[in-house]
């Protein structure tokens, strides 16, 4: 232990944090100055990782929730070589590995994608479940630790509350937060904000809270020596800090503690960007540099740290020569290599809701996919994740031999915990809800698109057919919100997440095996309360015909030279199916249906294909049970789309359906119009 060394490696971090704000005129550099002894300490002392190896899956692991904070993070890893120097120069710029919020890059240490704040810790603790839950399996073998870093904004974020109560209630002792807490916050001190007792908060939930000088190293080692020998906790530490720690002005004078040092560049304060470098012991000409002293220090520092993580490699070598099957089963979740699955052979009720179809997968999967997490915002016994749960057990404190986390009504603190769960590796996260509850969890859905995290999720009660419950159980916007990340490209040029509205229980074993076998996005399962008819088969197995989905869409029923085509998704199929028998009766009218159960799915095949199923120059009419932007993309300009412009009405969903015009009679009259509009 050298304080001298610590205090100016700390010192070092925030000059390089306010040279990279400062050249870029834009970021965050009061609170990366606060945080600066926290990170050296952890890093250089308490987090066990291989610098040559940041993907080893056995490292800790660091979520950063204040993603503003991330010049801080940049320059910790500068120091420990997995930035360049040239890369903080560009902080911020076009190019850069820089970004002004952090984006995933294990490699240089990032554990998380973070900016809106409050998910990043949440993300944490889904970390923190997924270690529990493979070391459950494996001998605590996953028994490193998580590590948060949280500002008073995460800390106020609604987020936060569901996190905490999860995170105490599952006693996750391997989950380690440091609480920033300086008292300002980007437009305000925080006393003017609230006056809560973080603290209290944290122990009501069952957490273990200390509260510490942020800046004295030896109770921050202190406080991280009690954290990581706690058994039944998880710990808070709050680290009282000061913004802008070693801020002066031109004078000479302190100038710290201030609001105005959260958002802007030192040189844009009342402090002096100059002053304030030679405060740090920085070199004015080249605020950039490393420190001799520092270098040194840490060159030192990653040499022990690869001793100690070839030393325990040797001892999980060893483990794996021992257990070779179970080492294979590792190796094989982390992969994401699934078992060999019989999907066709899952038995489905005939003309059953689609929800109860998933539940009858569910099942399937929990006795055949070992490693596999499924959570239910206390809907499970609606949104049928039951059916996974009756042949598993609940994750609970000190047992996590289950697989089945029961989140409470915290749709978005279970969204950012699956999240989290995909992000450690090794776990397959599935979540369900509502789909009209979507809403509360777009933002880490956004999340899990933008860090191309394959969750999967049960959204069930698709349309206004939820019936009784009326409009706030509804969705009617909510496939128009969630299929326009369909149109959106991720920073690997994929789409950036697939939603699958399966048209009867065969498909939806189909889309099913789509999710699972969906590596590199997230999934929606888009499914139905009530009963759905089954979809006829033109001789072979309906699931046979039904992998057809596989495409994005397919046609149902398919004639030569046809007048029209109907297309839509989900139970509107069986209704245009019926409409179509109805048509071909009366006006010797010639019909294919399609069922398109993802468009972004079906616009990434062939061109050829696409109009195998929708000609261009046909007629086409769409059904939809939401908007009808959902199919116009889809139907063309000349084409029609029948669908909803209001909200829903409390009322039985067969009623509903006749007042709203969702029956194969009204969709026969509409299309009948169509064509006639169209000299038929």
């Amino acid at each position: 232990m050298n304080n001298k060394i610590d205090q100016l490696s700390a010192d070092n971090i925030r000059a390089l944090a306010i040279s990279m704000v400062e050249k870029a005129n834009s970021g965050h550099p009061g609170g990366a100055m606060g945080g600066a002894d926290f990170l050296h300490i952890l890093y250089t002392e308490y987090l066990k990782y291989d610098p040559l190896d940041m993907q080893w899956i056995f490292r800790d692991r660091f979520f950063m929730d204040a993603g503003h904070l991330s010049a801080l993070m940049y320059a910790q890893y500068h120091l420990l070589g997995n930035y360049e120097k040239t890369d903080l120069e560009n902080f911020r710029q076009w190019g850069s590995v820089t970004p002004g919020h952090p984006e995933i890059d294990v490699k240089r240490g990032i554990e998380n994608t973070s900016g809106p704040l409050g998910q990043g810790h949440v993300m944490g603790i889904g970390a923190a479940i997924a270690a529990k839950f493979l070391s459950a399996r494996f001998d605590n073998l996953f028994d490193h630790k998580i590590y948060g870093f949280i500002t008073d904004g995460g800390v106020q974020e609604e987020i936060s509350q569901g996190a905490g109560r999860i995170a105490g209630h599952l006693g996750l002792n391997n989950f380690i937060m440091f609480y920033d807490s300086n008292d300002v916050q980007l437009s305000s001190m925080t006393d003017e904000v609230t006056t809560e007792d973080t603290a209290m908060k944290y122990e009501s939930w069952g957490w273990k809270v200390t509260t510490i000088d942020g800046h004295d190293h030896d109770q921050i080692r202190k406080a991280l020596t009690d954290a990581t020998n706690e058994t039944e906790k998880p710990t808070l530490i709050i680290g009282r800090t000061i913004m802008g720690k070693g801020c002066v002005t031109a004078d000479g004078s302190m100038y710290e503690g201030q609001c105005e040092l959260h958002g802007k560049p030192i040189g844009a304060t009342k402090a002096d960007f100059n002053k304030t470098l030679q405060n740090l012991g920085a070199n004015i000409e080249d605020s950039f540099a490393v420190y001799e002293e520092v270098a040194a220090h840490y060159s030192a520092i990653l040499k022990s740290k690869t001793t100690e993580s070839a030393e325990r490699k040797s001892k999980m070598a060893a483990w794996e020569n021992q257990n070779p099957e179970r080492a294979q089963k590792i190796q094989q979740f982390f992969s994401g290599d699934l078992p060999n699955l019989d999907f066709s052979s899952i038995t489905q009720k005939a003309n059953a809701a689609t929800r109860d179809a998933s539940a009858a997968v569910l099942g399937y999967l929990a006795e055949n996919v070992e490693n596999m997490i499924v959570s239910s915002a206390d809907l499970s016994n609606s949104d049928k994740t039951d059916g996974f749960l009756k042949k598993s057990s609940v994750l609970q404190k000190n047992n996590f031999h289950g697989g089945f986390l029961q989140a409470g009504v915290a749709e978005l603190t279970m969204a950012a915990i699956a999240n989290g769960i995909a992000l450690h590796g090794g776990v397959i996260p599935v979540v369900a809800t509502f789909f009209v509850f979507s809403d509360y969890m777009k933002p880490a859905i956004r999340l899990a698109a933008i860090q191309e995290l394959a969750v999967k999720y049960v959204w069930t009660h698709d349309s206004f057919r939820v019936g009784e419950d009326g409009p706030t159980h509804q969705p009617i916007e909510q496939e128009a919100q969630i299929r326009l990340l369909e149109k959106i490209k991720n920073h690997s040029g994929h789409q950036s997440l697939l939603a699958l509205r399966p048209a009867d229980a065969l498909e939806t074993s189909v889309a099913w095996q789509m999710a699972l076998e969906n590596k590199k996005t997230p999934t929606g399962l888009i499914l139905s309360r009530q009963d759905i008819k089954d979809l006829p088969t033109n001789g072979n197995s309906r699931f046979e015909e039904a992998s057809e989905a596989k495409k994005g869409g397919y046609l149902v029923k398919s004639v030569q030279n046809p007048d029209i085509t109907l297309i839509a998704n989900g139970s509107e199929v069986a209704t245009l199916i019926d409409a179509a028998a109805e048509l071909e009766s009366t006006m010797q009218v010639k019909i294919n249906v399609a069922s398109i159960i993802s468009e972004g799915l079906f616009r990434s095949q062939s061109k050829e294909y696409q109009q195998s199923v929708i000609p261009n120059s046909g007629l086409v009419f769409g059904l939809t049970a939401g908007l009808p932007v959902n199919l116009e993309s889809l139907v063309g300009n000349n084409g029609r789309v029948f669908g909803l412009d209001h909200f829903g009405y409390s009322a039985p969903a067969s009623v509903l359906d006749q007042k709203f015009g969702f029956t194969s009679k009204n969709a026969a009259e509409e299309i009948s119009k169509y064509l006639k509009e169209n000299n038929f």
